[in-house]
C-alpha cells in the first residue's frame, strides 16, 4: 500500500537535525522540517490515488526525520565538516581552528557543538543554522 513512500531500496532518506530546544533558531528549524515532512507525506498519499504520470511530474521528497539533542560522534562530525567544506570547523565547533581541533574540542565538551545543524547523510549535504531556503533546497535534493 505504501510502496510509493519508499525508494527502491525500501528505505527513506534519513535527515538528522542536531537540535537544542533552548535555542530559538533550532526550534524554528525543527518546525520547518516537521512541516516539510508532513507536506511530503500528504502529497505521497495523494499521489497513490492519482495516476503514475502525475506522480512522476510532482516533486515529492519523503524522508525520515531524526531529531537528536546529542552531539555528533567523531565519525559524524568528520562527515559533517566534509559536507560543509572550508571554514566549517569554526562554525560547527565553537572556537575550533581546524578539523583536528574540532575533534578535540568535541571530545572535551559536547556543548561546544553548535546547533541547529541539518544533515542529509545519504546525499552527503548539510546546512548549518536556520536558513530556510537552504534547508528546503537540501530537502528537495532528496530523490523520490
Amino acid at each position: 500500500m505504501f510502496k510509493n513512500l519508499f525508494r527502491e531500496t525500501g528505505a527513506k532518506d534519513v535527515v538528522t537535525l542536531f537540535h537544542k530546544p533552548s535555542v530559538p533558531a533550532s526550534a524554528r528549524v525543527l518546525t520547518i522540517l516537521k512541516q516539510a515532512n508532513a507536506h511530503s507525506v500528504a502529497h505521497a498519499t495523494e499521489d497513490q490515488a492519482s495516476n503514475h504520470q502525475t506522480q512522476s511530474k510532482a516533486e515529492r521528497h519523503e524522508f525520515e526525520l531524526d531529531v537528536t539533542e546529542a552531539p555528533p560522534t567523531s565519525d559524524q562530525l568528520r562527515n559533517i565538516l566534509e559536507y560543509l567544506g572550508a571554514g566549517a570547523p569554526g562554525r560547527v565547533i565553537r572556537g575550533a581552528k581546524d578539523e583536528a581541533d574540532a575533534m578535540r574540542k568535541l571530545k572535551e565538551d559536547g556543548e561546544s557543538f553548535q546547533r541547529p545543524l541539518v544533515v542529509d547523510w545519504n546525499k552527503g549535504k548539510a546546512v548549518f543554522g536556520e536558513n530556510q531556503s537552504e534547508i528546503l533546497a537540501l530537502l528537495k535534493s532528496i530523490p523520490k
